[in-house]
């Protein structure tokens, strides 16, 4: 009996701490200015998903570091945040990774940047409105607002995977003043890996251009890719009904436009950007070994870097674009930001 009797009290003292390591999510709106009269027709008001962590709902005094994390390409935070089943669920992960011994919470952030296309690139254009300035000033702003934040740069750290590591990567060297701590994911769109006539990619290019607005969400992958990466990096006003130019044209090169996805590359972008990087309190980069291009061209980012002497972590570890993500997000990039965001205990006033 007593047997009995001190098992369920270590079931019931187990069922309690397992709920005091789970965090919350809400799920906001959040509009953009920045984001209004976007060509594409895209709403400027935004969901958002924000991961509160296990003591937040407890300790109602307590301020906390945030991190801005940016979903990948077709992706959006309700798959990410587990309101639509996919291949990642990011607030168990996160659950996993603040009970380790140790570990330090922070406030986690994501909007949903589907679009059009299936994504925004996270770039400035009339054709997909100005994500940049979303994500690193309305974005904050309103989080800061709402949340019990530790409202400063120090406490702040952006973080994305794939189109949302390239995202992280463009936002952060851009904006030091706004965060302190970078990691990408398997970082897609380092460099500039442009379709050319009878080469690789063309066949996608081809589609886009002749590709009806009815057909677009029912689209490959890389025809998709194809005219998100046109509508941010070659917007065009005058050329409807997607108000972008792509690579080639009736066949042909068109090297005025590869030049400007060229152009905003991070690999060509990083020495315009070397004392913001260099401002950073962490920056980290991995990617998995069977990536392709993913991999050649993070390991191009961290040669980069190190050329600079700007400190940062870096790993190809064992892996594809998905298989492993949870499990670096729980165990290194977690950590990361653990280590690298202030957590000064901070009260509200």
């Amino acid at each position: 009996m007593e047997r009995a009797a001190a098992l369920a009290s270590f079931c019931a003292m187990s069922m309690l701490t397992a709920m005091a390591q789970t965090g919350t999510v809400e799920r906001v709106k959040v509009h953009g200015k920045s984001l209004e009269g976007n060509l594409s027709g895209d709403a400027p008001e935004r969901d958002v998903s924000v991961y509160l962590p296990p003591s937040y709902a407890k300790e109602k005094n307590r301020r906390y570091p945030v991190l801005y994390f940016l979903h990948g390409f077709t992706d959006s935070d309700a798959k990410w945040y587990g309101v639509t089943k996919h291949w990642i669920n990011l607030p168990e992960v996160l659950n996993r990774a603040f009970a380790a011994p140790g570990a330090r919470e922070f406030i986690v952030v994501t909007p949903n940047a589907y679009t059009r296309f299936g994504g925004s690139m996270y770039s400035s254009s009339v054709t997909t409105g100005d994500w940049e300035t979303y994500v690193a000033k309305e974005l904050v702003e309103f989080v800061d607002r709402r949340y019990r934040t530790l409202a400063r740069k120090e406490s702040r750290g952006l973080a994305g995977h794939s189109m949302g590591g390239y995202g992280a990567l463009r936002i952060g060297m851009k904006n030091a003043q706004v965060f302190s701590s970078l990691y990408a994911l398997n970082p897609c769109c380092l460099g500039a890996n442009l379709a050319r006539p009878q080469g690789p990619g063309a066949e996608w290019v081809a589609q886009a251009e002749s590709i009806r607005p009815e057909e677009v969400e029912k689209a490959t992958f890389m025809v998709k890719a194809t005219l998100a990466s046109g509508a941010a990096w070659s917007p065009n006003p005058k050329n409807p009904p997607y108000f972008l130019d792509l690579t080639m044209k009736s066949g042909q090169w068109q090297p005025e436009v590869a030049a400007k996805w060229a152009a905003n590359a991070p690999l060509a972008m990083v020495d315009q950007h070397v004392f913001g990087l260099k401002a950073m309190k962490g920056i980290g980069l991995d990617a998995g070994t069977q990536e392709g291009s993913i991999t050649a061209t993070t390991r191009q980012m961290h040669e980069v870097l190190e050329r600079y002497g700007i400190a940062h972590a870096f790993e190809i570890y064992e892996g594809n674009h998905t298989n492993r993500v949870g499990e670096r997000i729980e165990k290194v990039m977690a950590p990361f930001f653990g280590k690298h965001l202030e957590a000064a205990a901070g009260s509200i006033k």
